[in-house]
């Protein structure tokens, strides 16, 4: 079984040559030239779907408006000005001229 040194195998990740201290992909190995093509297809993919208005950019559907049921309640002491509400107090009837 041939023995393989370290040193035959480039890293996935590289430092930039634009004098940063930040890493790039490598495209000289597979898993880096990999990566290079799967962020490119992404970000394709991604700027199609926001062209079209798709997937989740989808802008939300407008539903027609329509009153909650809670909107207006009808209580009892509503019709009758006399009734007691739940509290426990009496309303005073407004005064008839």
């Amino acid at each position: 079984m041939p023995q393989v040194d370290d040193d035959d195998y480039e890293p996935v990740f590289k430092k930039s040559n634009w004098g940063t201290s930040r890493y790039v992909y490598n495209p000289n190995n597979p898993v880096g030239m990999a990566l290079i093509i799967l962020s490119l297809v992404f970000a394709l993919v991604m700027m199609f779907l926001m062209e079209e208005r798709k997937g989740p950019f989808e802008p939300p559907k407008e539903t027609p408006w329509s009153p909650q049921i809670d909107d207006n309640p009808t209580y009892p002491w509503d019709e009758d000005p006399y009734a007691t509400p739940p509290g426990g107090t009496t309303p005073m009837p407004s005064p008839t001229p």
